[in-house]
Formats: C-alpha cells, sequence, structure tokens
C-alpha cells in the first residue's frame, strides 16, 4: 500500500550520539547497532529513502525514550525538550509533504507544558505531543510524576483546545525500579514486560482518575497493539464492575463513569508499531474498530521494511481481518488523515 503513514518513529539530537549508544545496548542487539545509530541521528537520511521504497508516505517523528522524562531537573528538562522541538522542526521544514512531528514536553509542571505544547503546534504546526510515561524528578530521579491527577486538568485542556492526541509511550526502567525488579531480568527489559507494565497502569489511571470523564473529547494514542491492555479487556471490566465501582462508591471516591472499552472506542487509538501480528490486529480492531487502528512501523527499533513489508506483503490475510479493503486502507491511512487532520502528502490518495 503506498502512503502509508507511520506515526511511532524515534529520532535524538545528534550531540547525543554517545548517550544514545550506551542506553541503545538495553534494548538494540549488537547486529542492528550501526543501522540504529545512523537512523536515530539523522531523521531525513536512509530513513526517507526506506519510506519511498516501502510505501510509507508520512512519518511523524518523536525523540527518542525516555527523552525529556528522563531529566529529572526542571529547568534542564525545559531546555532540552525545547532543543528538541527546536531541531526536529528545522529538519523537517524542507519535507512538509512527507514529515510531521509530536511536541516533546518537560512534564514538571502542567502550565509550562501546556505552553510548550501550543508554542510547537501553533509555530510549527506540530501534530500533538509524545511523552515517554512518567515524569521523572526530585533529586536522583526516583519522584514519578504520573498526569491522571486533577493538577493535570490544566494540560488536558490544552490538549483539547488544540485538539491533537497525546501519545503515551514507553519509557525504560530506571533506579530502584530497575535495580529490584529488572536487574537480574534485563532480558525482559522493554517490550517483552516493561513497556508495556509501565504505560499500561498510567493508561488505566487516567481511566480510573476520570481524565476521560472530565475531558471527554481527550485523544490518546498507544503503541504496540495497546501495551498489553486488550487482552485482559474482559478481565479488568469484569474486575472494574464487580469490585472497584462498587468500592469506589462506596468510599466516594471518584472511578470511571463509563465501561473500559467506550474509552478505547472513544477516547483511544492503537498503532501497530512493533507489534506485527494480523491475529492481534484482528483481535483489536474485533473489540474497539478498524477506525481505532494505525499503521506503524516503531523506526529505528524495528526495521521499516519489515513492518511495511507485514502489512504490504499480507494485504488480503490483513483486509480479511479487519473487515474490508475500506477498514485496511483506514488503518494504513486514513484514519490517521482524520485523526491529525492532515491534508495531501505524498501518496496520499494512492491505492
Amino acid at each position: 500500500m503506498r502512503g502509508k503513514v507511520s506515526l511511532e518513529e524515534a529520532f535524538e539530537l545528534p550531540r547525543l550520539a554517545a548517550q544514545t549508544k550506551e542506553k541503545a545496548e538495553l534494548y538494540i542487539a549488537p547486529q542492528n547497532r550501526e543501522r540504529y545509530f545512523e537512523e536515530i541521528t539523522n531523521p531525513c537520511g536512509n530513513r526517507l529513502e526506506l519510506s519511498n521504497k516501502h510505501g510509507i508516505g508520512y512519518t511523524i517523528y518523536s525523540v527518542y525514550s525516555p527523552g525529556p522524562q528522563g531529566y529529572f531537573d526542571r529547568a534542564e528538562c525545559e531546555a532540552y525538550a525545547t532543543e528538541v522541538n527546536d531541531y526536529i522542526a528545522n529538519e523537517i521544514k524542507d519535507h512538509k509533504d512527507r514529515m510531521g512531528a509530536f511536541a516533546a514536553l518537560s512534564m514538571h509542571d502542567p502550565k509550562q507544558a501546556s505552553e510548550e505544547l501550543r508554542r510547537c503546534v501553533e509555530k510549527y504546526g506540530f501534530l500533538g505531543a509524545l511523552v515517554n510515561d512518567v515524569q521523572h524528578a526530585g533529586k536522583d530521579g526516583e519522584t514519578y510524576i504520573f498526569y491522571d491527577q486533577p493538577e493535570w486538568d490544566v494540560f488536558w485542556q490544552t490538549c483539547v483546545d488544540l485538539d491533537v492526541p497525546f501519545y503515551l509511550h514507553p519509557e525504560p526502567p530506571f533506579g530502584s525500579y530497575y535495580r529490584e525488579q529488572y536487574a537480574d531480568r534485563k532480558y525482559l527489559i522493554g517490550p517483552p514486560v516493561s513497556f508495556a507494565n509501565g504505560v499500561s497502569l498510567h493508561l488505566l489511571g487516567m481511566i480510573t482518575n476520570g481524565v476521560f470523564d472530565r475531558f471527554p473529547k481527550l485523544k490518546v494514542i498507544l503503541g504496540h497493539l495497546g501495551e498489553h491492555i486488550p487482552g485482559d479487556f474482559w478481565r479488568i471490566d469484569h474486575w472494574f464492575e464487580h469490585c472497584s465501582r462498587p468500592l469506589a462508591e462506596s468510599r466516594g471516591d471518584v472511578f470511571a463513569k463509563k465501561r473500559l472499552l467506550e474509552y478505547f472506542k472513544t477516547n483511544i487509538w492503537l498503532t501497530t508499531s512493533g507489534n506485527f501480528s494480523t491475529p492481534t490486529l484482528k483481535f483489536c480492531v474485533d473489540h474497539v474498530g478498524a477506525d481505532r487502528v494505525l499503521f506503524s512501523v516503531d523506526s529505528p527499533y524495528e526495521h521499516i521494511d519489515v513492518g511495511c513489508g507485514w502489512y504490504d506483503d499480507n494485504r488480503k490475510e490483513i483486509t480479511e481481518a479487519v473487515g474490508g479493503d475500506k477498514a485496511y486502507k483506514d488503518i494504513g491511512r486514513d484514519n490517521a488523515k482524520r485523526l491529525f487532520k492532515l491534508g495531501d502528502f505524498y501518496d496520499s490518495n494512492a491505492d
């Protein structure tokens, strides 16, 4: 399929290449590191060539994980996020028909995060924000800032006012959490377990703490076909309804007003980033609908040719799995065109 939109594609500032190499040892195989380093510090390099070759018409870039969320000091974090946003805006400015970006944000303070998001959307035309799970703060970074509490309502109101999505992306385990749970289980870092554990806790916290009830027009994106949540749709909802909701009501606590799947059908989108499984895609579509799923690769962690090869080479099988040719094209391109209000871009109307 030509004209696919891919929206979980990472970059990092070239000046931080050494730091990038060090962190890559967590989840980049030795034979893939040279390609990874080239791609993550050069978003307009061979990735554009690969996009042309494999039918990606439009790429939305975001800073690699943990990005600003790994900066404990607020001033340093805000300066880094601003530098990242100015850098990628300059990198893609000559490729407006091929590339967009998500804002990187310091999440130490909801008002400042709102202001930087607004700056990026209004000045550069960025398409939303991507944040790498919780913000680390405090002297040693062991203070975890979640965004599911009422003090973050000013930020969510900004997302709604600007009508842009918020991508909740994983980050690597850190500090005592890493030492106590993953130091002796380092091969579970990333897609096997750690990424999904963090993001699913955060997203479900947003649901149960009423963020989507207070902001019914809020749009949130989850990668990797839902960070393991879809496989537990029935069990989570069952527990919410027969235990959590009655407990919350008896205590006078805030709790989600709707059933779990309603939020996934009205507020949440899933991407195929790094999860190129047709049966899993079918399962998600069967539960949330084809209009809630977006194609993505997750480069340079994943290979563009592999992600696109799965979607293109298995077109007949995927079309049958998702409910027809329209759904196939919607997932590959048209859902993203609507969500991000994209105009014409390279191959935007191709078959």
